[in-house]
Protein backbone atom coordinates (compact mmCIF):
# COMPACT_ATOMS: atom_id res chain seq x y z
CA UNK A 1 0.00 0.00 0.00
CA UNK A 2 2.82 2.60 0.78
CA UNK A 3 4.86 1.59 -2.23
CA UNK A 4 1.61 2.42 -4.14
CA UNK A 5 0.42 5.24 -2.60
CA UNK A 6 4.75 6.44 -3.30
CA UNK A 7 4.36 5.57 -6.57
CA UNK A 8 0.69 7.66 -7.43
CA UNK A 9 2.15 10.63 -5.80
CA UNK A 10 5.30 10.61 -8.49
CA UNK A 11 3.28 9.71 -11.42
CA UNK A 12 0.17 12.19 -10.81
CA UNK A 13 2.20 14.61 -8.09
CA UNK A 14 1.99 15.16 -4.70
CA UNK A 15 0.08 19.10 -5.36
CA UNK A 16 -2.78 17.11 -6.62
CA UNK A 17 -2.80 18.61 -10.09
CA UNK A 18 -3.33 16.60 -12.91
CA UNK A 19 -3.03 17.84 -16.53
CA UNK A 20 -4.87 20.23 -18.97
CA UNK A 21 -7.19 21.25 -21.89
CA UNK A 22 -11.30 21.31 -22.63
CA UNK A 23 -14.83 19.61 -23.89
CA UNK A 24 -17.93 17.92 -23.32
CA UNK A 25 -21.40 18.52 -22.02
CA UNK A 26 -23.45 21.69 -20.93
CA UNK A 27 -22.81 23.64 -17.34
CA UNK A 28 -25.02 25.68 -15.72
CA UNK A 29 -23.89 28.74 -17.33
CA UNK A 30 -24.43 26.82 -20.73
CA UNK A 31 -21.26 27.21 -21.78
CA UNK A 32 -19.75 23.96 -22.12
CA UNK A 33 -18.14 21.25 -19.56
CA UNK A 34 -15.88 21.64 -18.73
CA UNK A 35 -14.04 24.74 -19.75
CA UNK A 36 -11.32 24.85 -16.17
CA UNK A 37 -10.16 22.37 -13.53
CA UNK A 38 -12.46 20.09 -11.65
CA UNK A 39 -12.24 19.71 -8.21
CA UNK A 40 -12.83 15.59 -6.29
CA UNK A 41 -12.81 16.12 -2.69
CA UNK A 42 -11.09 13.42 -1.37
CA UNK A 43 -12.43 12.85 2.88
CA UNK A 44 -9.24 11.08 4.22
CA UNK A 45 -5.70 11.71 4.28
CA UNK A 46 -2.95 10.88 1.35
CA UNK A 47 -2.34 7.61 1.01
CA UNK A 48 -5.58 6.15 1.98
CA UNK A 49 -7.83 3.69 -0.31
CA UNK A 50 -9.99 6.58 -1.17
CA UNK A 51 -6.76 8.84 -2.16
CA UNK A 52 -5.45 6.48 -4.08
CA UNK A 53 -8.56 6.11 -6.17
CA UNK A 54 -9.42 9.74 -6.10
CA UNK A 55 -5.82 10.21 -8.15
CA UNK A 56 -6.03 7.04 -10.42
CA UNK A 57 -9.96 8.19 -11.32
CA UNK A 58 -8.03 11.86 -12.18
CA UNK A 59 -5.42 11.38 -13.96
CA UNK A 60 -7.24 9.52 -16.14
CA UNK A 61 -10.19 11.85 -16.45
CA UNK A 62 -7.99 14.74 -17.48
CA UNK A 63 -7.01 12.80 -20.06
CA UNK A 64 -10.44 12.30 -21.36
CA UNK A 65 -12.14 15.84 -20.49
CA UNK A 66 -8.82 17.56 -21.18
CA UNK A 67 -8.90 19.97 -17.85
CA UNK A 68 -6.33 19.93 -14.63
CA UNK A 69 -7.92 17.76 -11.82
CA UNK A 70 -7.44 18.49 -8.41
CA UNK A 71 -7.52 16.45 -5.98
CA UNK A 72 -8.45 17.86 -2.33
CA UNK A 73 -7.42 15.84 0.70
CA UNK A 74 -9.83 17.11 3.48
CA UNK A 75 -9.43 14.36 6.35
CA UNK A 76 -11.10 14.22 9.91
CA UNK A 77 -14.48 13.68 11.60
CA UNK A 78 -14.51 10.21 9.55
CA UNK A 79 -14.95 12.12 6.00
CA UNK A 80 -17.37 14.20 7.34
CA UNK A 81 -15.10 17.20 7.08
CA UNK A 82 -14.81 16.33 3.11
CA UNK A 83 -18.20 15.36 2.32
CA UNK A 84 -19.47 18.51 4.30
CA UNK A 85 -17.14 20.38 1.85
CA UNK A 86 -18.61 18.84 -1.24
CA UNK A 87 -22.45 18.87 0.27
CA UNK A 88 -21.68 23.17 0.83
CA UNK A 89 -19.83 23.11 -3.26
CA UNK A 90 -21.57 25.31 -5.86
CA UNK A 91 -23.18 22.82 -8.10
CA UNK A 92 -21.74 23.67 -11.13
CA UNK A 93 -20.08 20.53 -12.30
CA UNK A 94 -16.75 21.54 -10.97
CA UNK A 95 -16.90 20.18 -7.75
CA UNK A 96 -17.11 16.39 -7.36
CA UNK A 97 -16.13 14.15 -3.85
CA UNK A 98 -15.36 10.47 -3.06
CA UNK A 99 -18.19 9.18 -0.39
CA UNK A 100 -17.53 5.82 1.30
CA UNK A 101 -20.21 3.58 3.42
CA UNK A 102 -18.66 5.60 6.32
CA UNK A 103 -18.98 8.97 5.08
CA UNK A 104 -22.70 8.43 4.20
CA UNK A 105 -23.60 5.47 6.50
CA UNK A 106 -21.62 5.07 9.87
CA UNK A 107 -20.72 8.55 10.68
CA UNK A 108 -24.51 9.16 10.01
CA UNK A 109 -25.19 6.86 12.51
CA UNK A 110 -23.01 7.94 14.93
CA UNK A 111 -23.52 11.49 14.47
CA UNK A 112 -26.92 12.80 14.30
CA UNK A 113 -25.83 16.34 13.81
CA UNK A 114 -23.49 16.16 11.43
CA UNK A 115 -23.62 19.24 9.23
CA UNK A 116 -25.08 17.56 6.07
CA UNK A 117 -27.64 15.10 4.93
CA UNK A 118 -25.83 11.80 3.47
CA UNK A 119 -29.01 11.33 1.31
CA UNK A 120 -30.60 14.97 0.15
CA UNK A 121 -27.17 17.54 0.24
CA UNK A 122 -25.85 15.13 -2.85
CA UNK A 123 -26.24 14.34 -6.59
CA UNK A 124 -25.22 10.33 -6.57
CA UNK A 125 -22.62 10.21 -9.72
CA UNK A 126 -21.51 6.12 -10.06
CA UNK A 127 -20.25 3.52 -7.92
CA UNK A 128 -16.09 3.27 -7.89
CA UNK A 129 -15.20 -0.10 -6.23
CA UNK A 130 -16.56 -2.61 -3.06
CA UNK A 131 -14.43 -4.44 -0.46
CA UNK A 132 -15.78 -7.50 1.32
CA UNK A 133 -15.27 -7.98 4.80
CA UNK A 134 -13.73 -11.30 5.86
CA UNK A 135 -14.49 -13.36 8.46
CA UNK A 136 -11.42 -14.39 10.07
CA UNK A 137 -10.60 -16.73 13.18
CA UNK A 138 -7.70 -16.86 15.01
CA UNK A 139 -7.01 -20.66 13.82
CA UNK A 140 -6.34 -22.10 17.19
CA UNK A 141 -10.72 -22.07 17.79
CA UNK A 142 -11.88 -25.27 17.12
CA UNK A 143 -14.27 -24.06 13.89
CA UNK A 144 -13.37 -24.95 10.28
CA UNK A 145 -16.77 -22.84 9.42
CA UNK A 146 -19.80 -20.83 9.88
CA UNK A 147 -22.09 -23.61 10.73
CA UNK A 148 -19.33 -24.84 13.45
CA UNK A 149 -18.63 -20.94 14.83
CA UNK A 150 -22.37 -20.35 15.08
CA UNK A 151 -22.68 -24.18 17.29
CA UNK A 152 -20.08 -23.15 19.29
CA UNK A 153 -21.29 -19.34 20.10
CA UNK A 154 -24.75 -21.10 21.00
CA UNK A 155 -23.23 -23.39 23.92
CA UNK A 156 -21.14 -20.63 25.43
CA UNK A 157 -23.58 -17.47 24.72
CA UNK A 158 -21.19 -14.24 24.73
CA UNK A 159 -18.02 -15.87 25.53
CA UNK A 160 -16.79 -15.87 21.80
CA UNK A 161 -15.17 -12.16 21.06
CA UNK A 162 -14.51 -10.03 18.09
CA UNK A 163 -12.39 -7.25 17.42
CA UNK A 164 -13.73 -4.06 15.80
CA UNK A 165 -12.84 -0.64 14.71
CA UNK A 166 -15.28 0.68 17.60
CA UNK A 167 -19.02 1.57 17.75
CA UNK A 168 -20.75 1.31 14.48
CA UNK A 169 -17.60 1.16 12.54
CA UNK A 170 -18.94 -1.23 9.71
CA UNK A 171 -16.59 -4.27 10.89
CA UNK A 172 -19.31 -3.60 14.61
CA UNK A 173 -22.21 -3.69 12.42
CA UNK A 174 -21.17 -6.86 10.12
CA UNK A 175 -20.71 -8.82 13.34
CA UNK A 176 -23.91 -7.21 14.35
CA UNK A 177 -26.17 -8.78 11.61
CA UNK A 178 -24.51 -11.89 11.29
CA UNK A 179 -25.03 -12.64 14.98
CA UNK A 180 -28.52 -11.31 15.19
CA UNK A 181 -29.29 -13.84 11.91
CA UNK A 182 -27.62 -16.43 13.10
CA UNK A 183 -29.00 -15.94 16.95
CA UNK A 184 -25.83 -15.94 18.93
CA UNK A 185 -24.47 -13.61 21.40
CA UNK A 186 -20.61 -11.85 20.71
CA UNK A 187 -18.74 -9.56 22.58
CA UNK A 188 -17.53 -6.58 21.01
CA UNK A 189 -13.58 -5.56 21.88
CA UNK A 190 -13.16 -1.97 20.40
CA UNK A 191 -10.00 -0.66 18.86
CA UNK A 192 -8.97 2.34 16.99
CA UNK A 193 -7.99 1.33 13.52
CA UNK A 194 -8.25 -2.38 11.72
CA UNK A 195 -4.70 -2.91 12.18
CA UNK A 196 -5.02 -2.84 15.20
CA UNK A 197 -7.58 -4.71 15.77
CA UNK A 198 -5.99 -7.67 13.72
CA UNK A 199 -3.41 -8.16 15.65
CA UNK A 200 -4.84 -9.35 18.87
CA UNK A 201 -6.93 -11.60 16.65
CA UNK A 202 -3.20 -12.72 15.58
CA UNK A 203 -1.98 -13.32 18.99
CA UNK A 204 -5.03 -15.33 20.01
CA UNK A 205 -6.37 -12.66 22.47
CA UNK A 206 -9.39 -12.01 20.48
CA UNK A 207 -11.24 -14.69 19.24
CA UNK A 208 -12.59 -13.67 15.60
CA UNK A 209 -12.77 -10.50 13.18
CA UNK A 210 -14.62 -9.45 10.09
CA UNK A 211 -11.47 -7.73 8.48
CA UNK A 212 -11.04 -5.75 4.66
CA UNK A 213 -9.20 -7.93 3.06
CA UNK A 214 -6.28 -6.03 2.52
CA UNK A 215 -5.55 -5.98 6.22
CA UNK A 216 -5.74 -9.73 6.25
CA UNK A 217 -4.95 -11.47 3.07
CA UNK A 218 -1.60 -11.91 3.62
CA UNK A 219 -2.33 -13.45 7.11
CA UNK A 220 -4.70 -15.64 5.47
CA UNK A 221 -1.87 -17.26 2.90
CA UNK A 222 0.03 -17.31 6.06
CA UNK A 223 -2.04 -19.69 7.74
CA UNK A 224 -1.80 -17.38 10.78
CA UNK A 225 -5.84 -16.32 10.61
CA UNK A 226 -8.55 -18.61 9.02
CA UNK A 227 -10.93 -17.39 6.99
CA UNK A 228 -14.32 -18.60 7.69
CA UNK A 229 -16.53 -16.71 5.15
CA UNK A 230 -16.70 -13.69 2.98
CA UNK A 231 -19.10 -11.35 3.52
CA UNK A 232 -20.44 -10.38 -0.35
CA UNK A 233 -23.19 -12.03 -1.96
CA UNK A 234 -20.42 -12.98 -4.34
CA UNK A 235 -17.19 -15.13 -3.98
CA UNK A 236 -13.41 -13.00 -3.78
CA UNK A 237 -11.87 -14.13 -6.41
CA UNK A 238 -8.40 -14.46 -4.36
CA UNK A 239 -10.01 -16.80 -2.46
CA UNK A 240 -12.69 -19.21 -4.16
CA UNK A 241 -12.52 -22.07 -1.74
CA UNK A 242 -14.23 -19.58 0.92
CA UNK A 243 -18.10 -19.37 0.55
CA UNK A 244 -20.04 -16.25 1.33
CA UNK A 245 -22.00 -16.10 4.76
CA UNK A 246 -25.08 -16.42 2.52
CA UNK A 247 -23.88 -19.69 1.34
CA UNK A 248 -22.82 -21.23 4.86
CA UNK A 249 -26.89 -21.22 6.12
CA UNK A 250 -27.23 -16.97 6.35
CA UNK A 251 -29.47 -16.07 3.49
CA UNK A 252 -29.54 -12.53 2.44
CA UNK A 253 -26.16 -11.56 4.79
CA UNK A 254 -24.55 -9.31 3.07
CA UNK A 255 -22.05 -6.13 4.26
CA UNK A 256 -19.32 -4.56 2.44
CA UNK A 257 -17.54 -0.96 1.83
CA UNK A 258 -18.26 0.88 -1.02
CA UNK A 259 -16.27 3.74 -2.35
CA UNK A 260 -18.21 6.06 -5.10
CA UNK A 261 -18.20 9.50 -6.82
CA UNK A 262 -21.29 12.24 -5.59
CA UNK A 263 -22.06 15.61 -6.32
CA UNK A 264 -23.28 18.70 -4.59
CA UNK A 265 -26.98 18.50 -5.01
CA UNK A 266 -28.55 20.01 -8.21
CA UNK A 267 -25.93 19.78 -10.15
CA UNK A 268 -26.83 19.55 -13.89
CA UNK A 269 -28.15 16.13 -15.11
CA UNK A 270 -26.49 16.75 -18.37
CA UNK A 271 -22.96 16.98 -15.87
CA UNK A 272 -23.64 14.12 -13.81
CA UNK A 273 -24.84 11.91 -17.30
CA UNK A 274 -21.00 13.02 -18.77
CA UNK A 275 -19.23 12.48 -15.73
CA UNK A 276 -20.70 8.61 -15.25
CA UNK A 277 -20.46 7.99 -18.96
CA UNK A 278 -16.42 8.82 -18.24
CA UNK A 279 -15.79 7.39 -14.89
CA UNK A 280 -17.46 3.97 -16.12
CA UNK A 281 -15.38 3.95 -19.05
CA UNK A 282 -12.22 4.66 -16.80
CA UNK A 283 -13.43 1.73 -14.21
CA UNK A 284 -13.60 -0.90 -17.25
CA UNK A 285 -9.94 -0.76 -18.08
CA UNK A 286 -8.26 -3.75 -17.50
CA UNK A 287 -5.27 -2.08 -15.89
CA UNK A 288 -7.32 -0.23 -13.80
CA UNK A 289 -8.93 -3.01 -12.68
CA UNK A 290 -5.70 -4.90 -11.87
CA UNK A 291 -4.47 -1.96 -9.65
CA UNK A 292 -7.56 -1.27 -7.55
CA UNK A 293 -7.61 -5.27 -6.97
CA UNK A 294 -4.11 -5.61 -5.39
CA UNK A 295 -5.94 -3.38 -3.03
CA UNK A 296 -8.51 -5.31 -2.38
CA UNK A 297 -11.16 -3.44 -4.73
CA UNK A 298 -13.22 -4.88 -7.08
CA UNK A 299 -13.94 -1.91 -9.79
CA UNK A 300 -18.10 -1.70 -10.36
CA UNK A 301 -19.55 1.20 -11.86
CA UNK A 302 -23.45 1.93 -11.52
CA UNK A 303 -25.84 4.33 -13.09
CA UNK A 304 -26.57 7.38 -10.21
CA UNK A 305 -30.23 6.11 -9.89
CA UNK A 306 -28.91 2.99 -9.03
CA UNK A 307 -25.51 4.33 -6.45
CA UNK A 308 -28.66 6.77 -4.97
CA UNK A 309 -30.78 3.40 -4.07
CA UNK A 310 -27.55 1.94 -2.65
CA UNK A 311 -26.94 4.78 -0.56
CA UNK A 312 -30.80 5.29 0.75
CA UNK A 313 -30.39 1.10 0.81
CA UNK A 314 -27.71 0.71 2.60
CA UNK A 315 -28.49 3.81 5.59
CA UNK A 316 -31.87 2.50 6.18
CA UNK A 317 -30.76 -0.85 6.80
CA UNK A 318 -27.69 -0.20 9.11
CA UNK A 319 -29.54 2.75 10.83
CA UNK A 320 -32.07 0.26 11.97
CA UNK A 321 -30.20 -2.55 12.86
CA UNK A 322 -27.40 0.20 14.81
CA UNK A 323 -31.06 1.03 17.15
CA UNK A 324 -31.75 -2.77 17.49
CA UNK A 325 -28.25 -3.09 18.74
CA UNK A 326 -28.93 0.23 21.45
CA UNK A 327 -27.26 3.03 19.63
CA UNK A 328 -28.87 5.87 18.23
CA UNK A 329 -29.50 5.93 14.29
CA UNK A 330 -28.63 9.48 12.61
CA UNK A 331 -32.21 11.34 12.16
CA UNK A 332 -32.59 11.97 8.57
Amino acid sequence: MKLFARVCFVLLGASGLLGAGAASAQSKSGSQWPDQPIHIVVPLPPGSAADLVARLIGQNLNKRLHQPVVIDNRPGASGAIGAEQVARAKPDGYTFGIASTTTHVTAAILNPHLPYNPVTDFTPVTLIGTSPYMLVVNPKLPVKNIHQLIELAKKEPGKLSYSSEGQASLAHLAAKLFADMAGIKLTQIPYKSSTAAVIDVLQGRVDMQFSILATTHQFIHQGKLRALGVTTLKRNKEFPNVSTIAEQGLPGYEASLWLAMVAPAKTPPAIIARMNEVVGDILKSPKIKNILAAQEIHAESSTPAQLGARMRADFTKWSALAKKAGFAPAKK
